[in-house]
C-alpha cells in the first residue's frame, strides 16, 4: 500500500506541475520529494494510533515489529513516527530536502530489521500479516533510493530544474 501512496502522490503532484505549471512541482525529483513526504505522513501516522483501532495499523502493531533485541520498543515506535513526520517537513523545503533525503535513507536503513523480524515472526498489521521479505526488502530499497534521490544526493543535477532556475535542491516555490 505505501508503493501506492508513493507512485500516485508522486504522479499527481508531478501532473499539477505539467497541467498547471506549479514550480514546485515542475521536476520529476520535487514531485517524488513531496510524494515520498505524503507516503511518511500516511506511515508516520499508524506509530501513534490507538491499540483499538483497526482499520489501519495502529501503535501497538508497530511496537510488535521492533526486534527483541531494540530496548524501549515503545519508546522506539514513537521516536521513529516524529522522524518520519520530521522527514516529511523536511522533504517539501527546499533548504532542508537533501538533508532530510539523507536522514531519511539511514532512518529507512535502521527500520529494515523490523520489517524483517515483522516478516519472520508473523507480526500483524490491523490484522493482515506483514509484507512478505521478498516484497518488503526490494520496497525498502527503493525507499532508500527515492529519498537520495530526489533531492539529488544521488543520480546528478535535474535537467528540467534547470530550465525552471532551480537545481534539485532549491526549487522556486
Amino acid at each position: 500500500m505505501t508503493v501506492i501512496v508513493l507512485v500516485v502522490a508522486t504522479l499527481g503532484l508531478r501532473l499539477l506541475g505539467a497541467v498547471f505549471g506549479l514550480a514546485r512541482f515542475a521536476t520529476w525529483r520535487g514531485s517524488a520529494a513531496h510524494g515520498l513526504a505524503v507516503m511518511l505522513l500516511m506511515t508516520a501516522s499508524a506509530h501513534f494510533v490507538p491499540p483499538g483501532v483497526t482499520f489501519m495499523p495502529n501503535h501497538a502493531d508497530m511496537v510488535a515489529m521492533v526486534p527483541p533485541f531494540v530496548p524501549f520498543p515503545v519508546l522506539v515506535v514513537y521516536l521513529t513516527g516524529v522522524l518520519e513526520l520530521a522527514g516529511a517537513v523536511g522533504l517539501v523545503l527546499p533548504a532542508t530536502r537533501r538533508a532530510a533525503g539523507i536522514c531519511l535513507a539511514l532512518l529507512f536503513a535502521l527500520m529494515l530489521p523490523a520489517n524483517i523480524h515483522a516478516a519472520l515472526a508473523g507480526v500483524t498489521l490491523a490484522g493482515e500479516a506483514a509484507t512478505p521479505l521478498w516484497q518488503r526488502v526490494p520496497e525498502q530499497i527503493l525507499y532508500i533510493g527515492v529519498a537520495l534521490w530526489a533531492p539529488g544526493v544521488v543520480g546528478g543535477r535535474d535537467r528540467a530544474a534547470s530550465a525552471y532556475g532551480g537545481s534539485a535542491v532549491s526549487e522556486p516555490s
